[in-house]
C-alpha cells in the first residue's frame, strides 16, 4: 500500500491535480503569517541594547538564510529521488527549486550586508560563513547552469542532480562555520537543543516569521513545479484536455 501511494505521487498529473486546492490555502495562510510575524518584529519586538533597531533585519535575514539551506537539501533529495527510481516528477521539482533557493541566497546575502555596516561597519567580510554562504548561491547557479546545459534533458536532469548531492556537503559546514572558525558572525543564537540565547519576546515573532517563509516557498514551489509539469508533458493528452477545458472555460 505504501508503495502504491509512492509511485502514485511520482504521477506528474496525479500531483497536478491534487495540489490544486492547496494553492489558496497555501497563499493565504503565507500572507497572514508574513504580516502578523512582520508587524510583530519589525514594530513590537524591543529594540536591542547593544544593536538598537538594526538587529531587525533578522525578521528577513534568518527565515531566508534558513530556506536557502534548507530548500538546497529538497532539491537534492529531489534529485536522488530521480536517480534512484527514475521517475519523471523530482527531477521537476528539483529543477522548480533551484531558482527560489538561488534567490533566497541571494536575499540572505544582501540583508547580512545590510544588517552588516551599521553593526560591524562593514558590507562584506570574508569570514566563514559568508563565504560558503556564497559558495551556495554558486551551487545554485550551477546546477540551474547544467540544466541548461544539455540538448538532451534526461542528461542535465541526472548532471544536475550529481551536483546538487555533491553539494550537500556545503550545508553542514554553513551550520558549524560560527563553531569551528569564530570570526564575524557570532555563534548561533537560535538553538534546537538546549535555550536559544536570544529573548523570547524576539524569539517568537522570528520563529513566526521562519514559519511564514516556509509557507511561503511551499507555495512558490508548487506554482514552479506545476508550470514545469505543464512545459514538460504539453504534448500529452491529459494536459491537452486540461487546456481545452480552460478554454472552454473562458469562451463561456
Amino acid at each position: 500500500m505504501a508503495w502504491q501511494w509512492f509511485h502514485r505521487l511520482g504521477s506528474p498529473r496525479w500531483f497536478y491535480e491534487k495540489s490544486t486546492p492547496w494553492l489558496p490555502w497555501l497563499a493565504a495562510i503565507a500572507i497572514v503569517l508574513l504580516l502578523v510575524g512582520g508587524i510583530w518584529g519589525l514594530a513590537y519586538a524591543p529594540v536591542d541594547a547593544k544593536q538598537g533597531n538594526s538587529y531587525r533585519i533578522i525578521y528577513i535575514h534568518v527565515p531566508a538564510a534558513f530556506l536557502a539551506q534548507g530548500g538546497y537539501f529538497i532539491m537534492a533529495i529531489s534529485g536522488a529521488v530521480g536517480l534512484i527510481w527514475k521517475m519523471k516528477l523530482p527531477y521537476m521539482v528539483m529543477k522548480s527549486a533551484a531558482p527560489v533557493g538561488a534567490a533566497l541566497t541571494f536575499l540572505a546575502l544582501v540583508t547580512g550586508s545590510i544588517w552588516g555596516k551599521p553593526t560591524w561597519g562593514t558590507w562584506w567580510e570574508w569570514d566563514a560563513r559568508i563565504t560558503f554562504m556564497l559558495i551556495l548561491l554558486f551551487l545554485y547557479f550551477g546546477i540551474m547552469a547544467l540544466q541548461q546545459a544539455f540538448t538532451n534533458r534526461d542528461t542535465g536532469d541526472k548532471a544536475s542532480a550529481i551536483l546538487a548531492l555533491a553539494g550537500t556537503v556545503n550545508i553542514p559546514i554553513i551550520q558549524k562555520s560560527v563553531d569551528w572558525w569564530y570570526t564575524l558572525h557570532q555563534p548561533a543564537t537560535i538553538k534546537f537543543v538546549g535555550k536559544s540565547s536570544i529573548d523570547p519576546s524576539m524569539l517568537y515573532p522570528l520563529l513566526l516569521m521562519v514559519i511564514a517563509f516556509y509557507v511561503f516557498y511551499l507555495w512558490v514551489l508548487l506554482l514552479n513545479t506545476r508550470a514545469e509539469i505543464l512545459r514538460r508533458e504539453s504534448r500529452t493528452r491529459w494536459v491537452g484536455e486540461l487546456v481545452e477545458q480552460k478554454a472552454g472555460v473562458k469562451s463561456l
